[in-house]
């Protein structure tokens, strides 16, 4: 597999890199329906561990069966399909290099008590992305929780050894906790605050919400408001986002947020492209519809990223 030009700059930019780590985000820029464009969209599946099964899966049965999630993705022409330890377990054999697998290494759940400091738990390991044939490993840290420091301690040990076995890093990185107020977690400001730490932390692909023009933080709103930064527009929040992430130096993808309705999720794939961004994680706006309504806005999603929609 020729890797094209926009992929071939892509990855220069990741200079200080092994060549496996290389190899294994050249999979995933050349699978799929978008494969060798230098756009990506993701499959991620962590919801049930995130939010219940009933609440992740009950609105398209068929969502139980971790092997669902795989042929989607795989007849979708995703990019790659992203899921904790026991999903990318349930159908690694079946659907061994039919598609890139990103192994999610950490999870928080909806159990927790409401005093509970915002974390995750370290589930799974550098050796089972390893043994399974992942392309790489996902991480979330939460900017603005007090536990934030010890997550990024735990994925920079992680990274490291990821890196030194060939395996990529995508760090989901999710401002939330003790330092941020509701309104702040989606706050344009907070948002390319948390892709920057993501890219310092070592991500090879960042992965963000979409933001709002709400400033959260008083001394950056300063800033924005001396230095006539553009919020104004969807795509101009991914291009703040994006300028954060190293000048558009480290891939970046953003996540497809609650079930919304197609059109919604259209118009924020636009912005995204518009915005200079490199994708969609799109998790629960895929898997949450019947297969077939899934396919359908799923391809309307590469068309537009494609530049056809």
């Amino acid at each position: 597999m020729k890797a094209t030009r926009v992929v071939s700059k892509i990855l220069s930019n990741y200079e200080g890199e092994t060549p496996g780590v290389k190899g294994k985000l050249c999979s995933i820029l050349m699978n799929g329906k978008l494969g060798g464009t230098g756009k990506m969209i993701i499959l991620p599946v962590d919801q049930g561990f995130e939010h219940g099964p009933a609440r992740s899966f009950a609105p398209n049965p068929e969502g139980y069966d971790p092997h669902y999630h795989y042929q989607l993705a795989i007849d979708a022409g995703m990019s790659a399909y992203a899921a904790p330890l026991g999903p990318l377990e349930a159908g690694a054999d079946t659907f061994a290099g039919q598609i890139p697998t990103i192994l999610k290494v950490n999870s928080s759940n909806s159990l927790m008590s409401g005093t509970a400091g915002k974390d995750q738990a370290i589930t799974a390991s550098v050796d089972d992305a390893l043994r399974l044939g992942c392309a790489a490993i996902g991480f979330t840290v939460y900017p603005g929780s007090d536990c934030a420091l010890g997550m990024f301690e735990e994925i920079v040990e992680m990274r490291k050894e990821a890196a030194a076995k060939g395996i990529a890093s995508v760090i989901w990185s999710y401002p939330r906790g003790e330092g941020i107020t509701k309104e702040g977690e989606t706050a344009v400001d907070v948002a390319a605050y948390a892709a920057h730490i993501a890219a310092l932390l070592g991500a090879h692909i960042i992965k963000v919400k979409l933001s709002t023009d709400h400033l959260m933080l008083p001394e950056a709103k300063k800033v924005y408001e001396d230095e006539n930064i553009d919020i104004a527009s969807q795509a101009a929040r991914v291009a703040d986002c994006v300028k954060s992430s190293f000048n558009g130096r480290r891939l970046i993808v953003f996540s497809g947020g609650a079930k919304k309705g197609a059109d919604s999720v259209y118009d924020d794939a636009r912005a995204i492209r518009d915005g200079g961004g490199n994708g969609s994680i799109i998790g629960r706006n895929s898997f949450q519809r019947p297969r077939e309504d899934a396919l359908e806005m799923l391809g309307k999603l590469v068309d537009i990223y494609k530049g056809k929609a």
